[in-house]
């Protein structure tokens, strides 16, 4: 007997489909913009020392970190009272890093939203720094986060030295398509919002939201593994601030005040997430790439809701449902028709639509839509997905 499993069935990336022809819906790592790597390409190409061999205090590095800032700050409308500050660590280092800024003793109060599995998972690590309260987003009946909760003024403690969400639940696929406004009582309350898979695909409103920290690893939609950026609003520095704990090469004053150059930056990832935010300037901006998100993701959510109940996706909330992370089932979870769609559709040089995680590979596929997946290569998993249900219905 064959007990040889298939490659699509264990994540693999590697399909067999010419490899011009794979697109990768993984969620992440993920791939970047193609006009992004050629400039990449372009830029080794040319000969001579890259940013991967420059020191980061030479001049090269410099005009790179100078110009990154500035085209992130342009791109994104970060008004200049917030410092752009790029750090080691990936999210799962700024769930420590935020309650070690933001929390100077263990006893100080922080708010978290918990509506899926990465608000979850900052609120666990948050608890080893400060006195964590939680507002849970779960639904009562089946326990699952399919929506986000109503911030209702007494779920805030006013003591909170900030309040924590995620914006877009990248397991869950529960997106803020934008940020809320907190009561009017609880608006000295800063707000900190991990925006690691949405971060670049909408508007930020930093004033009117109150944002007090932003932060998103670059691998998703702008970058490579290795790089986090954390937008922090100036008045929560201070070297009183931080708890004592809290270590140099995450402590946003420190980092600040030493023009992100206290240790050694990721010197390559910071110029790639400059080209990235030069692309996404060319294309029209933050908000011409939210519609381009837009139709992407309805690309899909058309498929699934027209499928008569082939394919399911677990949040009913159009208003709530990820412009970058899609959640699909086939026939309810049917194990093999899930495994031949993911073999039939990895041979067409789909990947990453079932991947390996900590938390096993769940009851759902996932097509995430980063910048890096165009609407015509979303219209060819539609197109598959449209093709599969006729054939299995």
């Amino acid at each position: 007997m064959n007990t040889k499993i298939h490659p699509a069935l264990v994540g693999s990336l590697t399909s067999t489909a010419p490899s011009e022809g794979i697109i990768n819906f993984s969620p992440g790592p993920t791939s970047l913009p193609k006009d992004v790597e050629k400039k990449i390409a372009s830029i080794f190409n040319k000969g001579g020392l890259t940013s991967l061999a420059l020191s980061h205090r030479s001049p090269e590095f410099l005009k790179i970190l100078e110009h990154t800032i500035a085209i992130t700050r342009k791109v994104m409308e970060i008004p200049d009272d917030y410092e752009v500050i790029f750090t080691h660590g990936g999210g799962h280092g700024q769930f420590a890093a935020v309650p070690l800024n933001l929390c100077h003793e263990k006893s100080d109060i922080a708010t978290y939203i918990v509506n899926g599995t990465w608000s979850a998972r900052g609120r666990d690590e948050a608890m080893k720094y400060c006195s964590v309260k939680t507002i849970d987003g779960r639904d009562m009946q089946t326990g699952n986060y399919t929506t986000f909760p109503k911030l209702n003024e007494s779920d805030i403690d006013p003591e909170s030295k900030y309040l924590y969400l995620c914006s877009n639940e990248t397991v869950n696929g529960i997106e803020l398509h934008r940020l809320p406004k907190l009561p009017e009582s609880r608006k000295h309350v800063p707000l900190v919002v991990d925006a690691s898979s949405d971060f670049t695909s909408k508007p930020i409103d930093w004033h009117g939201s109150g944002v007090g920290v932003l932060f998103a690893c670059a691998s998703k939609n702008i970058g490579h593994p290795g790089l986090t950026v954390a937008i922090v609003r100036r008045d929560l520095l201070g070297k009183d601030k931080a708890s004592p704990l809290c270590p140099g090469v995450f402590n946003y004053t420190i980092n600040s005040e030493a023009g992100n150059l206290w240790n050694t930056p990721a010197t390559f990832n910071i110029e790639v997430v400059g080209l990235l935010m030069d692309w996404l300037e060319n294309k029209g901006g933050v908000a011409a790439n939210e519609c381009r998100s837009i139709d992407k993701a309805n690309t899909l959510y058309d498929v699934i809701d027209n499928s008569k109940g082939f394919y399911g996706t677990p949040v009913n909330d159009k208003g709530l449902r990820s412009r970058m992370n899609i959640p699909f089932n086939i026939k309810g979870g049917d194990e093999t028709l899930t495994n031949k769609f993911l073999v039939e559709s990895w041979d067409l040089g789909m990947v990453g639509l079932r991947t390996l995680t900590p938390f096993g590979v769940g009851d759902y596929l996932r097509a995430s839509l980063y910048n890096g997946v165009t609407l015509e290569e979303t219209k060819k998993l539609a197109d598959f997905m449209e093709s599969f249900a006729k054939k299995n219905s």
